[in-house]
């Protein structure tokens, strides 16, 4: 069981994580009743769950869906895709900025009278360009025939959330903090009962319920589960990957652990 400054540590650097992305209310929130009289924290850590992967899952939900500015909708399926247009428009600017390759090379050389040694390198647009494909490509994905039922695929720095399945149920967002959350303790061996239990107290720290803001039973979470999660998603198969069958919660937890080693790795990784 972790100690009383392993918990403060926890929460200071998930607090500072959540800060940087703009969720710092949610997180509190959660852990002060994830803490708190419940104790589902402590819980789920004697289940043997990984806390930090539970956090992960959390964090990602809390991240508010990207939408385009107000007016910009797409009403019907004839109408100009933001996203989509947005795409041209970038793709468009890197190509101009290629044409415009001598002149900035012009503005950006360094005069032949000066010290060169001293000199910083040149700017060039190849980075700008690079970074713009970057963004268009980024930006594409997220129209398209299927915009109506674009769930949340987002990617901010280093954080990354894989979801190979698209699909325009009413709750698909929280659905799917219930299927990692599920997959990941019956990982652990956990039984039917307890999971449900422990799924449905985590929630309701994370402020998360079929029912208006109110906290959910077991029982409760159960049913919303059955009745609105496919069972073709039961698995969830990663595409291309026929020869080594991964389930869509084996890829998301190996991704975390590649991201958890990243920011651990580094002196600083929340400044």
């Amino acid at each position: 069981m972790a100690s009383s400054k392993e918990w403060q540590q926890l929460r200071h650097w998930w607090s500072q994580l959540a800060a940087r992305l703009g969720v710092q209310e949610k997180a509190s929130a959660f852990f002060d009743n994830a803490l708190g009289p419940g104790k589902v924290f402590d819980r789920a850590d004697r289940e043997g769950g990984d806390l930090d992967y539970i956090l992960f899952v959390l964090l990602r939900h809390w991240i508010p869906a990207v939408l385009p500015p107000a007016g910009r909708e797409r009403l019907t399926k004839n109408d100009l895709d933001y996203w989509l247009e947005s795409e041209h428009i970038l793709k468009t600017a890197v190509a101009r900025l290629k044409e415009l390759k001598p002149v900035i090379d012009l503005l950006t050389m360094p005069n032949p009278l000066t010290d060169t040694s001293r000199s910083s390198s040149p700017v060039v647009e190849v980075a700008l360009a690079r970074m713009l494909e970057d963004i268009a490509e980024v930006v594409g994905s997220y129209g398209g025939p299927d915009y109506t039922s674009l769930i949340k695929p987002f990617d901010p720095v280093p954080l990354r959330q894989i979801q190979p399945f698209k699909h325009n149920k009413k709750h698909s967002a929280e659905l799917w903090v219930i299927f990692l959350l599920r997959e990941h303790f019956r990982s652990l061996g956990i039984g039917k009962d307890r999971l449900w239990g422990l799924i449905a107290d985590i929630l309701t720290a994370a402020e998360i319920s079929p029912n208006a803001g109110q906290p959910a039973s077991p029982r409760e979470v159960k049913s919303w589960w059955t009745k609105n999660w496919p069972r073709t998603y039961t698995m969830l198969k990663e595409k291309g990957e026929a020869n080594t069958p991964h389930t869509a919660y084996q890829s998301d937890y190996q991704w975390f652990q590649s991201w958890l080693a990243w920011q651990t790795t580094h002196s600083h990784p929340l400044a």
